[in-house]
């Protein structure tokens, strides 16, 4: 079931929804509801009424013609968010808190120090590729994909979660952004949602076979160490269809799918997804 719940501005915290005549009176005011998990990683669609504006961290956020908005926690986000309702010249804030997480971490010691130190060829590739890929996620389109409910990607075992970080002799590595799905090279990839491809590369040093997919409101995903590519950069896709094959490309050391969702720049956590849905257009 949806994870729901609504806050009556003006308030110092979250509410539970309120009843009576009352709490009628302020409903009437500005109503906020929200779909999704307040917690690290997660993805928010909030509802406000369609005249309103909602800013977040200074930046207006783009709101539907039925006043829905989206926020996204990264994985390290802070637990006290706030952000303010505008309603012609009345600025009303909403604090939000925000549940802490706690991620796997792997320790491993006596690694050889060149195992873990990159080539700066590799390195000067890898920033290069890395800037391509930010570029393509600063689509902002007015696509609603993600109010559909999602569905998974690939079939097989999840073998990597979000947030997990390993340790080599003591210095951390990037946390792992995304969720493994292990699969034979091969297995069908389909579209959880549908959207516009934004990128499409074959061969990237680190991701392999690489695509990212705008699905609207600053909320992308990307699919990672694909065998093979079944889309093109500007092809609009639906949901369910193929848009590649799991393989074990770039720096992979086995066939997996990694997937992951963004909004924007914000990792997100997949495996959080189908707690926002079934929506209440619905």
């Amino acid at each position: 079931m949806l994870n729901r719940f609504k806050v009556i501005i003006p308030l110092l915290s979250i509410v539970s929804i309120a009843f009576g005549s009352a709490a009628k009176a302020a409903q009437e005011e500005i109503p906020v509801t929200w779909y999704g998990e307040l917690t690290q990683g997660a993805l928010l669609i909030g509802q406000v009424e369609p005249n309103s504006e909602v800013v977040y961290q200074g930046e207006r956020l783009d709101i539907s013609d039925d006043g829905y908005f989206v926020i996204g926690f990264g994985r390290d986000a802070a637990l006290n968010q706030t952000l303010e309702v505008v309603e012609g010249s009345e600025k009303t804030p909403i604090n939000l808190t925000l549940s802490k997480r706690e991620y796997k971490i792997d320790r491993v010691e006596g690694v050889p120090q060149k195992t873990v130190t990159p080539d700066p060829e590799q390195v000067k590739r890898a920033k290069a590729e890395a800037a391509k890929v930010w570029r393509a996620r600063q689509t902002d389109s007015k696509r609603m994909d993600f109010m559909t409910p999602v569905r998974k990607p690939a079939e097989g075992r999840i073998s990597g979660v979000y947030g997990s970080q390993r340790f080599y002799n003591g210095e951390p590595r990037r946390p792992h952004y995304g969720e493994d799905i292990a699969a034979p090279t091969g297995t069908p990839v389909y579209a959880p949602w549908s959207g516009v491809v934004t990128l499409a590369e074959p061969d990237l040093f680190y991701s392999g076979g690489t695509l990212i997919i705008d699905h609207g409101y600053r909320v992308n995903t990307t699919y990672l160490h694909l065998s093979k590519l079944s889309v093109e950069v500007g092809d609009t896709i639906q949901q369910g269809e193929k848009i590649g094959e799991v393989g074990a490309s770039g720096r992979a050391t086995g066939p997996h799918l990694d997937w992951r969702v963004n909004w924007g720049n914000e990792r997100l956590d997949p495996a959080l997804l189908p707690q926002l849905y079934p929506l209440v257009n619905n």
